[in-house]
């Protein structure tokens, strides 16, 4: 990878991290690979990283489903409705995934992950 396309990847890794909708498993693999960059286990923490990404990235549908469940109000409480109206939104605009900070992240960091292998 390019030193821009690394710093770009690390920006976004960074702002995935400090989103408040990053879970705490998504942190935990982004600090593995930003702790091994320059490391022999850089690589491995790549793969490992991106494998959490690639679970972690909430397809649109997925999210109205959610937001529109008795489990989605549960976490969103009186904003449900509310989130799944943006979800729908969001999905009538074209886009394929949750726009929340987090997941505009990982879908940044996934759209280069070739890169970090």
């Amino acid at each position: 990878m390019s030193q821009n396309g690394k710093e770009y990847v690390i920006e976004k890794v960074k702002e995935m991290m400090s989103a408040h909708s990053c879970c705490a498993e998504a942190k935990a693999a982004a600090q593995a690979w930003l702790d091994a960059i320059g490391t022999d286990r850089e690589a491995e923490q790549a793969k490992n990283l991106i494998a959490e990404l690639e679970e972690d990235l909430m397809p649109i549908d997925q999210l109205i489903a959610f937001a529109e469940s008795e489990a989605g109000a549960g976490v969103f409480g009186d904003k449900a409705a509310e989130v799944a109206e943006h979800a729908k939104a969001v999905k009538a605009a074209g886009g394929k995934y949750c726009d929340c900070p987090a997941c505009a992240a990982v879908e940044a960091v996934l759209a280069r992950k070739e890169d970090l292998l």
